[in-house]
């Protein structure tokens, strides 16, 4: 089935549901509904979706197909496929330097996750009234210690998990933790569909609105699908490749592709019927971005029936969400260090967590003691480093797979359709080769550019 390669997935379902886990993330929730409503809603996710075919699936096969084809992390992997003299492997170091840096903010986002979960299991939000749930969130921030003990909860957990290896540890962890998400996601979002008030949230989310839609601008509408689908799957790191190496070739890598795009955009579509139904019943603003869930979520709690077991529900759901995303990105990472230093796992798993409890204290201090620290323009320590891996480092390293993949100075389209297709499934026509070699890269430069205007 799988076979040992550096450790290895024991099922099918464990590599879909392990890759799945590191595409799906805090954004899904948040963002996905947030840039829906914002923009012309069920018009905007046809946009979203078709993108997500013409985009994301064949740049998601091409980080697979140099992970099997090789066997290896991405520097290894550029490496073994690149021709002799040729340096595409520097763009691997790229991948592992971009790989770190989200891991030094984003753990510290999965710990305030873990946070408002405990805030809501122990019952501290019982007396808190409506208009003190802004002042709750802006202590947590304004507590070092505090968000200092929940990031160190999320690393030294994420490692420990992959301290039992891959089948026994990440795979089963990740296991229980999507199929926990996926029933949470749904029970949540039938909770919020019997809310008063529902059906309004419903329609502004779901009812296709050309009219809403043209007012916003159908330039601005596909552009901000073009984002979305291309930013929610994480691609461009390095983040998933490292699963490729683990795959049999049973499978075709355009169906196991489509598998794993299918879950994320689920669990951003359901997220929205949590959000919209609850958010029009009691009356208040979904348009928040990142204050949704801190902010704008607990107020609707405070106001339910049994607020204290769905703030505790959704927060458990949103532990899941970010937890899975740390423990993959932690593989890659582990993985890197053993293939390339030739250290042993448990050496890389050490090394590996002491150096992520360190980095990551700037950002648990950008918020407090460090608050008047700016890196990029006005930007602070998480925003920064946000910046650097989501505005530059997805998007140029997407574009370097796919280059690497479909020119003749790279690996080569027929050797990537050839992997791409090896095994049984749904397979990716040679037709788009003009497509892969032309277009996309058009559509991608465009995305790098857009995200670095101001």
């Amino acid at each position: 089935m799988y076979e040992e390669q550096r450790g290895s997935f024991g099922s099918r379902l464990g590599f879909i549901l392990v890759s799945a886990g590191c595409a799906i993330g805090i954004g899904n929730v948040w963002k996905f509904p947030y840039v829906t409503g914002a923009n012309g809603g069920a018009v905007f996710v046809l946009f979203y979706l078709l993108f997500l075919i013409l985009m994301g699936i064949p740049v998601m096969t091409m980080e697979f197909a140099i992970g099997r084809a090789s066997g290896q992390t991405v520097v290894r992997g550029y490496q073994k496929l690149e021709k002799p003299g040729q340096k595409w492997h520097i763009h691997g170091w790229m991948c592992i330097i971009g790989c770190y840096l989200l891991m030094m903010y984003y753990t510290t986002v999965s710990g305030w996750m873990v946070d408002y979960f405990y805030k809501f299991a122990s019952g501290q939000f019982a007396n808190v009234a409506t208009e003190g749930v802004e002042e709750v969130f802006g202590n947590m921030l304004a507590n070092p210690k505090e968000m200092g003990i929940f990031m160190v909860i999320t690393v030294v957990f994420g490692f420990l998990v992959l301290s039992l290896g891959v089948e026994n540890g990440l795979e089963r962890v990740n296991k229980v933790m999507m199929i926990g998400l996926l029933a949470l996601i749904i029970v949540l979002a039938l909770h919020s569909l019997t809310l008063e008030g529902a059906a309004k949230g419903v329609s502004f989310y779901l009812l296709p609105s050309w009219k809403r839609a043209t007012e916003v601008g159908i330039g601005k509408v596909i552009s901000a699908a073009m984002n979305q689908a291309f930013f929610t799957l994480s691609l461009g790191i390095g983040a998933l490749e490292i699963f490729g190496s683990y795959m049999s070739k049973e499978h075709s890598l355009t169906g196991e592709a489509v598998r794993i795009c299918a879950l994320d955009t689920f669990v951003a579509i359901i997220s929205g019927l949590i959000i919209f139904p609850a958010c029009f019943s009691y009356n208040v603003e979904p348009g928040q971005g990142p204050a949704l869930i801190f902010i704008t979520l607990p107020k609707v709690f405070l106001n339910m029936n049994l607020g204290r077991l769905w703030g505790t529900l959704f927060f458990i759901f949103m532990t899941f969400a970010s937890f899975s995303t740390v423990t993959a990105v932690f593989e890659n990472l582990v993985a890197f260090l053993t293939d390339n230093l030739g250290w042993s796992r448990g050496k890389s798993i050490f090394v590996n967590c002491i150096f992520i409890l360190v980095a990551s204290i700037p950002c648990v201090l950008g918020y407090n003691v460090w608050s008047d620290l700016h890196i990029i323009g006005a930007r602070d320590v998480l925003d920064s480093e946000d910046f650097i891996v989501s505005n530059i480092l997805l998007p140029l390293g997407s574009l370097i797979f796919l280059l690497f993949c479909t020119t003749k100075f790279g690996w080569g389209f027929d050797k990537y359709i050839e992997e791409t297709n090896t095994g049984v499934g749904m397979k990716m026509p040679h037709i788009l080769k003009y497509y892969f070699k032309f277009i996309l890269p058009i559509l991608i430069a465009i995305i790098l550019i857009q995200g670095l205007l101001p």
